[in-house]
C-alpha cells in the first residue's frame, strides 16, 4: 500500500474500532439492549411494517442466524414478533410490538445524541458531505444493490461502483 492507501485504510478501521463499542456503551447506560437490538428494532420501528426476515437481516447489515437469534431474544422480552406471511408460508415476517415502540422512543434521543457527540459534532458540512459520498461509493462498490440505494429518505441517486 502507498502511505496515502496506509493512512485511508488504518484510519477507517481504528475509526469503526474505537466508533462501534463507545456507541454500543452509551446505548447500555440507558438502556436494556444491545446497539444490534438497537438496529433490529429501528429498522422494524422506521418500516411502519413487518419486514421479512431477510429485508431485516440486509437492513441491519447481519446474516439470517444471527438476525434470528437476536429475534429470539426481542420476542422473549416481547420487543417483536414474528409469523408466517400470509402471502408465503416459507417467508417469515417481522414486527415490531407496542413494546418494542415505547422502548425505540425511550432510547432514540440517547442514541442520536452520542451519535451526534461521538461523530457527527466533529464534522461540519462539507465532511458530512464527503463522508456520505466516500460512504456511499464504497457501499456501492461492495454492494450495489444494498438497501440504502433503495430507500429514497436517504440517497438521491446510487454512485456507480469504482
Amino acid at each position: 500500500m502507498s502511505a496515502a492507501e496506509r493512512r485511508a485504510w488504518l484510519t477507517l478501521v481504528a475509526t469503526h474500532m474505537q466508533l462501534m463499542p463507545t456507541l454500543e456503551a452509551d446505548l447500555q447506560v440507558e438502556g436494556t439492549v444491545s446497539f444490534f437490538e438497537y438496529q433490529v428494532l429501528a429498522m422494524l420501528s422506521e418500516s411502519g411494517e413487518a419486514l421479512p426476515m431477510s429485508e431485516l437481516a440486509a437492513r441491519t447489515n447481519s446474516s439470517l442466524s444471527r438476525l434470528s437469534h437476536v429475534a429470539r431474544k426481542l420476542e422473549g422480552r416481547g420487543l417483536m414478533r414474528r409469523s408466517p406471511s400470509s402471502e408465503d408460508a416459507r417467508v417469515t415476517m417481522a414486527v415490531i410490538t407496542d413494546e418494542g415502540m415505547a422502548e425505540i422512543v425511550r432510547l432514540a434521543p440517547h442514541h442520536v445524541a452520542s451519535v451526534r457527540a461521538r461523530l457527527l459534532d466533529s464534522l461540519d458540512d462539507r465532511d458530512l458531505a464527503d463522508l456520505g459520498r466516500i460512504g456511499s461509493k464504497i457501499l456501492a462498490h461492495l454492494d450495489p444493490e444494498h438497501w440504502v440505494f433503495r430507500d429514497p429518505a436517504l440517497v438521491n441517486d446510487k454512485p456507480r461502483p469504482a
